[in-house]
């Protein structure tokens, strides 16, 4: 296959436990028609379940790390700048002035990482704030791997509860059906309620915004009225707003009685950039039936749950209280897929004319470009470090 004019490069991921890679196999020839040439560090897709061969089958050049930098044009990663804020140093001081680097960046949950990697003088995309249009719905990486968390949350919840989810009528009597509650109902929760029922347990389920109630009830479950004031609970892109203390005070109190009822509960509830407010308590916890479990998938942002350790899984009374971290990347052969897919359709709509054009006049590059000539000139990211409004 010939050369595209841009080369893309991707690299083996760093980060501890980050088993995903940003490119796959099956993209690299819709790729190459838009004129970019896929060179990809050696091993780099085998965490993943993909193969050097099956790269080079599909056109892509084999290379070292060293080489997937001094070629590109483009670096592909899943987690880069404050996403990666330990090993992705080495990175850093492998890229040069005016090279692009397409990645999730955790922009608004690290901003000093941001500036450190400006430095480098390197262009950053961070692909979490790739805006919630129409157009950009093929681009939209949270909305991938939510779906991902959603569904792992689901069984590993199963694997824990010591009784079965779906009904039965067996020789032995009937098995009544597991009852699970989930607290949010954005892309993972929806996800985590439509698996719920294909397993057979009866869902009920919460969110702040009464918008998604049919969204909700689409999938099978009940929707859970809480007679608490949620006026202007849908943020910008179609995200939960924070709301204030006293509201979370009376949420809690109200759903206390659907958390103490239910053999599971599932918690996705986040802010963008905030810490994820705390929804339910310890005490909550405690007026659940022994051998209940609970899992916080907000546990990478503080968690939903009072109690939550990130990455642990731990005894609250008789309840299991599991704070996964990165499950995307404990189902990285379609994780990566997926992501590769929004990552092709994100560099796609970047090139005219065989070359990249990094126009600000385009809503998605406008408002996922981060750092530019050795400067951050997002604005709110800049805001987050103090610095004055950009004048580029």
């Amino acid at each position: 296959m010939a050369e595209g004019s841009i080369v893309l490069g991707v690299p083996r991921e760093t980060f501890p436990g980050e088993t995903r890679v940003a490119m796959v196999p099956a993209v690299v020839p819709v790729l190459a028609k838009a004129g970019v040439q896929v060179v990809i560090e050696r091993g780099a897709g085998e965490p993943s379940g993909y193969s050097d061969a099956a790269f080079e089958s599909k056109g892509a050049a084999v290379v070292t790390r060293a080489d997937v930098f001094a070629r590109a044009d483009l670096v592909a990663q899943v987690r880069a700048a404050g996403a990666n804020p330990e090993t992705g140093r080495d990175d850093a001081r492998s890229l040069r002035r005016g090279q692009v680097v397409v990645a999730m960046a955790d922009p608004l949950g690290d901003a000093n990482a941001i500036r450190e990697f400006a430095a480098s003088g390197a262009t950053l995309f961070a692909l979490e704030l790739v805006p919630r249009i129409t157009r950009a719905q093929s681009m939209d990486v949270l909305s991938s791997m939510a779906t991902i968390a959603g569904y792992k949350a689901v069984l590993l919840a199963a694997a824990e509860l010591p009784r079965m989810f779906p009904m039965m009528m067996t020789a032995a009597g009937t098995i009544t059906p597991a009852r699970v509650f989930v607290v949010g109902a954005g892309v993972a929760g929806l996800q985590a309620i439509a698996s719920s029922k294909r397993l057979g347990a009866v869902v009920h389920a919460y969110d702040v915004r009464p918008a998604v109630k049919e969204q909700i009830q689409s999938l099978g479950a009940k929707f859970v009225e809480l007679p608490v004031e949620a006026a202007d609970a849908e943020g910008k892109g179609g995200y939960a707003r924070e709301m204030g203390e006293e509201f979370y005070r009376k949420q809690r109190e109200l759903m206390a009685r659907v958390v103490a009822e239910s053999d599971v509960v599932i918690t996705t509830a986040m802010i963008p950039g905030k810490k994820a407010p705390v929804l339910i308590t310890a005490d909550m916890l405690h007026a659940m039936a022994p051998g209940s479990v609970v899992v916080d998938l907000a546990a990478e942002r503080g968690g939903n749950v009072d109690a939550t350790r990130a990455g642990e899984t731990i005894q609250v009374g008789g309840v299991t209280l599991i704070g996964p971290l990165n499950l995307p990347a404990t189902m990285p052969y379609h994780a990566s897929q997926m992501y590769a897919r929004n990552m092709a359709a994100f560099v796609q709509n970047m090139i005219k004319d065989g070359t990249l054009a990094l126009s600000t006049d385009d809503e998605i590059v406008r408002e996922t470009l981060v750092t530019r000539d050795g400067d951050v000139v997002h604005a709110a990211i800049r805001e987050r470090l103090g610095l004055a409004a950009a004048t580029h």
